[in-house]
């Protein structure tokens, strides 16, 4: 499926050659008014569900194999939109078909007017395409449906109603309805990541960071929830929650991370860590690098280029075996890293040295603290013992986060490893940090980091 201004019409089918898809349903909102729910069916090849955990929605978000997750709803302005994402690569085998499905508790489709979904490229987040949904009496639909058609995926609007309710379209597709159904439990607003079950001190209240007026309304909305729970975190972990440092973000770019670029994961990564940057940095920027063969550092992240600068930015060069490498500048247009400069392979020592003769050359009153993300596949273990074991006296915190199950050599050793006046390293690995939840996420990030301030404070290397 290529980028386009692709509009669909009824019964209309496209094929789809992305590994995902954000599926946006919107339509007018009115608070005092009824409301849609957003659903979706994985179906076997005899159009059912295998059992009731094929069913994803509000009171049931995120499908065991992690390939459809129901990411709440979003309200901006007069608009509501429901969005579902399909990772297609996770789908099993067994499961033919993904439908994404609508209803309506006490009203009907008719009122809302004209509907609209959105098919979205989740790592660019550009539209792809768009189907203008029209309804009157009915109070279930399906809106759409991806299928493999010859071992391919193809979309197909649908916009096929029910007059009987969820309960008619669930018993169709093989779900079992209760006769009393669960109370709803309102989802989270947000779009790119679940927000966990820890809930925010009503007394914490983040300020205001510079740029985040700018940002869009969605975006702003998750920046706030999230500032709060890394506040909650901090001290959940005996940090203070005016605890304030700068910020700095790596990370990898090797060739075995393209499907995450390519699903979006690592801009959604992005946009979590912006958020600790929000929070804890004197003036909410990030400076950042990225690397593989070669480190190289990328242009600061302000918090009001936010969503641009992941566009331009958060990218992964393309693996070419046989075509001669042209010399080229580490900087492309847009200020972008040219990324066959920096390669395939993983050089993690390299970048730890930039990054340390960075913080050297550019002193702050703060500590410093290094998020630095990795799919694995660590080699030069010597190398990074030994630039981690020199850093020990300087005034930086590396928290290295692993993406997926994969060899994470010494870096799995880091908190035992001896001849360090104080541990200036943590590390954990998640299988699925797109569905790891916020609360969770900033619990893991932050478990270390007031410990080494504490520490550090003890052994004359940080001041504040």
């Amino acid at each position: 499926m290529g980028v386009g201004d692709v509009r669909l019409t009824k019964g209309q089918n496209m094929p789809v050659v992305v590994a995902g898809l954000r599926l946006e349903l919107s339509r007018r909102h009115d608070p005092q008014g009824v409301d849609a729910d957003v659903s979706a069916l994985l179906l076997g090849a005899n159009g059912k569900v295998r059992d009731d955990a094929d069913f994803v929605f509000y009171n049931q978000p995120r499908h065991a194999s992690g390939a459809v997750v129901h990411l709440g709803k979003q309200v901006e302005e007069a608009v509501a939109a429901d969005v579902v994402l399909v990772d297609l690569d996770r789908v099993e085998p067994e499961a033919d078909r993904v439908a994404l499905c609508a209803s309506v508790d006490g009203g009907t489709f008719g009122q809302f007017g004209q509907m609209q979904l959105r098919l979205v490229e989740p790592a660019s987040r550009t539209e792809v395409a768009t189907f203008d949904v029209e309804a009157g009496a009915e109070t279930a639909l399906v809106v759409g449906e991806l299928y493999r058609r010859q071992g391919q995926w193809k979309f197909r609007a649908v916009a096929q109603g029910y007059a009987n309710g969820l309960a008619g379209l669930a018993t169709d597709f093989g779900i079992t309805v209760e006769d009393e159904p669960p109370r709803r439990q309102e989802p989270p607003v947000v779009t790119g990541s679940a927000v966990g079950p820890s809930t925010p001190d009503p007394a914490v209240r983040p300020v205001q960071s510079p740029g985040e007026e700018r940002l869009p309304l969605d975006i702003r909305k998750r920046l706030s929830l999230r500032k709060e729970q890394i506040t909650v975190s901090l001290r959940k972990h005996g940090g203070a929650a005016e605890q304030k440092a700068r910020v700095i973000l790596v990370l990898d770019a090797s060739g075995s991370m393209a499907p995450l670029y390519g699903k979006g994961v690592v801009a959604d990564v992005v946009e979590r860590m912006a958020a600790v940057a929000a929070q804890l940095d004197v003036d909410g920027s990030m400076q950042a690098w990225t690397f593989a063969s070669n480190p190289a550092r990328l242009p600061d992240l302000s918090l009001g280029d936010l969503p641009q600068w992941i566009r331009r930015h958060v990218r992964v060069g393309q693996i070419s075996l046989f075509r001669r490498k042209k010399k080229s500048s580490r900087l492309a247009a847009d200020g972008q890293v040219d990324m066959a400069a920096v390669g395939i392979q993983n050089e993690e020592q390299k970048v730890i040295s930039e990054v340390r003769e960075f913080v050297r050359d550019n002193p702050v009153p703060e500590p410093t603290f290094v998020l630095f993300f990795s799919d694995g596949g660590v080699y030069r273990n010597a190398e990074i013992r030994k630039e981690l074991c020199e850093a020990v006296e300087e005034p930086l915190f590396w928290q290295f986060i692993g993406l997926g199950r994969a060899d994470y050599g010494v870096l799995q050793k880091l908190d035992t490893m001896p001849g360090r006046r104080v541990d200036n390293v943590g590390f954990f690995a998640v299988d699925d940090i797109a569905g790891m939840s916020d609360s969770d996420l900033y619990d893991r990030l932050l478990t270390e980091f007031p410990s080494w301030i504490s520490a550090a404070r003890l052994a004359g290397i940080v001041s504040s």
